[in-house]
């Protein structure tokens, strides 16, 4: 188990068995380089720790910890972690400001706990059966051992050829599980229990916008601040857009030397943002490192399917794995602007929502069947956006439940779509288990807060974990460096969520107040453009470099064989989009995603022609 995961910690490896439990650890050494061994014990060995991840505030709490009797022995963040432990029990995890999963072994309670952060940047899997639990950092490292059985989980799948996602706590193998953010999980007894310690709470914002905006300004400045506390040399993911331009900024800011910032850009100019990164990079004379993105990247999809051992759609994974690839050659860590877009809303699928009251006054025979087969017979544009794909999507979402609100944009595969697709015995196995009740079970909990706020709510709980930081934490934990994401402090979070929703998005213009907070810190260009998102031009590789891989992995035959889906319904939607009748793209690369994961971790890793 550890072995598979020697790219999260090639640095060094560490374990701890006993009788009744056996903890192991690989470690990415940022923070004591000479002392900060795992596992980790307090001063009786009765507590064992292994830890991934950072702990931002532990200098403080190490100073307190000290003040109460607590003898450390190194000078990592880890060994605060087993102090606060012993000191405040399961509650330790209030008292920490980072980004983590740890799990403490009590010998003699023959107890687990395990824990993971608020928002979920580091993740953590476990199984349980009668009598034992199996738990790791990534799936593959639960995989391993020789009790855990592979069965897929047919209603993940249905999540994620839906959303391109598998959401918490399902993982596409039935009775595997994800431990949610913000929760914490014990094992004591033979008995499982799992708990929420954390849920967004709404705090006291000034009346004023002015003082609103400086109060931001202050939170992410000391949010940058505490995570370029390295022992290792750090830099930053630039993009060029607001997010990551800020988090440079005040890195910036904070630095007596030049940063260095690293970009990827690709050839179709649709997609590129390498003129904004930049021209960031000039304005703060970072240390800058940039590539081009080109459509040879075949031979590295199955890489990258392996690192995320379960079907994951977004093809963002690319220039995020290359860019982390090319810091990884002179940094050990980086920062990133990521949980921008939830945090101040800056998803076109906010503008859509508002806009859709609008749109909700014409009658529903026209919203869900009229401009639907309208639109379908337009032909999409080959720009990566263009007003005719954004009416095109707008159509096709707002056909959906209203009671979806802007998820409705985020869903890539319509339930008709899946009449056509879905083999009978797929169908029948959903058991009326929807992603629909799924996200409106979500949208219930936030029932207190705002409008816009519930739909930030619903993003942060959904599409940020398990989509945005998972992708985040496997491609840069597979180039071996680590990312730190300080737009997600958990104070940020709870400061934009009680902002009043204008102060985000007023008149369809996105991220109002942190627009406001950086006037006159970023070039103009940046400020004024508009969101372009991580993407790469997979709609026209498909129809070019892709295709020999998109033809063998969703041949008739290969479909057929599998047996889940109908054989005719991918044909069609191959030849429409290679005739240009219609973007297949997502829905395609879904399917041959999930092809892939199945000869890897089912058919006992069958290569590709």
């Amino acid at each position: 188990m550890g072995q598979v995961l020697q790219h999260r910690g090639p640095d060094e490896e560490g374990y701890r068995v006993d009788e009744q439990a056996g903890l192991g650890v690989r470690r990415l050494s940022i923070i004591d380089l000479a002392t900060g061994h795992q596992p980790v014990t307090n001063e009786d060995e009765t507590l064992w720790l292994v830890f991934n991840g950072e702990i931002y505030n532990y200098r403080e709490m190490r100073a307190l910890l000290e003040k109460m009797g607590h003898v450390f022995i190194s000078n990592s963040d880890t060994e605060v972690v087993i102090h606060a432990f012993e000191e405040y029990g399961d509650g330790c995890v209030e008292h920490l400001n980072g980004m983590f999963a740890f799990a403490v072994w009590d010998g003699p309670q023959h107890r687990l706990f395990i824990a993971r952060d608020r928002l979920g940047i580091k993740p953590l899997y476990y199984w349980i059966s009668d009598d034992q639990i199996v738990f790791g950092s990534e799936l593959k490292a639960v995989m391993t051992h020789p009790d855990v059985p592979r069965s897929i989980d047919f209603t993940a799948l249905d999540q994620f050829l839906t959303l391109e996602y598998i959401p918490a706590p399902r993982t596409i193998f039935r009775g595997i599980y994800k431990l949610p953010a913000g929760h914490c999980l014990i094992f004591h007894d033979g008995k499982l229990t799992v708990e929420s310690y954390w849920d967004v709470q709404l705090r006291e914002t000034p009346k004023d916008e002015r003082a609103c905006t400086e109060m931001l300004t202050d939170l992410i400045r000391d949010a940058v601040r505490t995570r370029l506390v390295s022992d290792v040399p750090l830099g930053a993911l630039l993009s060029g857009g607001i997010d990551s331009s800020t988090v440079v900024a005040f890195m910036s800011e904070a630095s007596s030397v030049p940063i260095r910032t690293y970009s990827i850009g690709f050839e179709d100019q649709t997609y590129n943002e390498l003129p904004y990164a930049r021209s960031v990079a000039a304005h703060f004379r970072t240390d800058h490192c940039e590539e081009v993105l080109r459509p040879d990247i075949a031979p590295l999809t199955e890489d990258l399917v392996r690192h995320l051992d379960e079907p994951f759609g977004d093809f963002s994974i690319f220039p995020t794995y290359l860019v982390c690839k090319l810091a990884s050659q002179s940094v050990k860590v980086v920062l990133s602007g990521d949980g921008g877009d939830e945090v101040f809303c800056g998803y076109e699928t906010y503008v859509a929502q508002s806009i859709d009251r609008y749109y909700r006054l014409l009658p529903a025979s026209v919203r869900q069947k009229g401009l639907p087969a309208l639109t379908d017979w337009v032909p999409p544009q080959s720009a990566k956006k263009g007003l005719i794909n954004k009416v095109k999507r707008f159509v096709e979402g707002g056909a959906l439940p209203a009671s979806l609100q802007h998820t409705r944009w985020m869903m890539f595969m319509k339930d008709a779509d899946k009449a056509q697709l879905y083999q009978p015995d797929l169908q029948a196995s959903l058991n009326g288990c929807t992603v629909t009740a799924l996200l409106e079970s979500q949208f219930q909990r936030a029932f207190r807060l705002d409008p816009l706020a519930q739909q930030q709510y619903v993003d942060i709980k959904t599409y940020l974990v398990d989509n945005i930081l998972t992708k985040v934490d496997r491609m840069s934990m597979a180039a071996s460096i680590e990312a730190r994401v300080p737009l997600l402090d958990h104070r940020i979070v709870e400061f934009a969520l009680s902002l009043p929703a204008h102060y985000k998005l007023h008149r369809g213009r996105t991220k109002q107040i942190l627009q406001r907070a950086m006037r006159g810190k970023l070039p103009g260009e940046v400020l004024s453009r508009p969101k372009q998102g991580f993407s790469i031009p997979l709609k026209h590789w498909l129809r070019g470099p892709l295709q020999p891989l998109m033809t063998d992995l969703l041949s008739n035959d290969c479909v057929r064989r599998r047996g889940y889906f109908e054989p005719q319904t991918v044909s069609r939607w191959i030849s429409e989009h290679l005739q240009g009748r219609a973007n297949h793209s997502h829905r395609l690369w879904a399917l041959m995603v999930f092809e892939l994961w199945h000869r890897h971790m089912l058919d006992g890793g069958k290569k590709t022609r």
